[in-house]
């Protein structure tokens, strides 16, 4: 949990106590990631699914990618994102992908407002076209 921005690690955090009393364990699979791991995670893709378009739906480039600059975490197992999916915008924390109930971001006016609506996959997202 090095290098996640402080607001997502205490949301986190909050989170996690909270979804302890329910029985649920949180585990971070996927924090904060070096531009050169994302790049590798990205070529991997590129890879496996046989085009950048494809690959874009799953892996963000090293300069648009919220796990690059902190502001990202992949929760697991599937109870614990469960539970996020349910409770999550009373800590501020959403999952921004349809495609990836994993990945979940701050979003601090959650909290009185909800979650903001999903994007089908991270290609839908404005923020991966810079």
């Amino acid at each position: 949990m090095a290098n996640l921005e402080p607001d997502l690690l205490g949301a986190l955090r909050r989170a996690a106590t909270d979804a302890a009393d329910d029985g649920i364990e949180f585990f971070v699979n996927g924090g904060w990631r070096s531009r050169e791991y994302q790049e590798q995670l990205r070529r991997e893709a590129v890879s496996k699914y046989g085009s950048e378009q494809e690959a874009a739906r799953w892996v963000a480039t090293p300069d648009t990618s919220a796990h690059v600059s902190g502001d990202a975490v992949d929760i697991g197992p599937s109870d614990a994102t469960a539970w996020l999916s349910k409770h999550g915008a009373r800590y501020g924390l959403c999952q921004i992908y349809r495609n990836e109930p994993w990945h979940y971001e701050l979003r601090p006016d959650a909290v009185e407002h909800g979650c903001p609506p999903m994007y089908a996959d991270p290609s839908q997202d404005p923020r991966m076209r810079r």
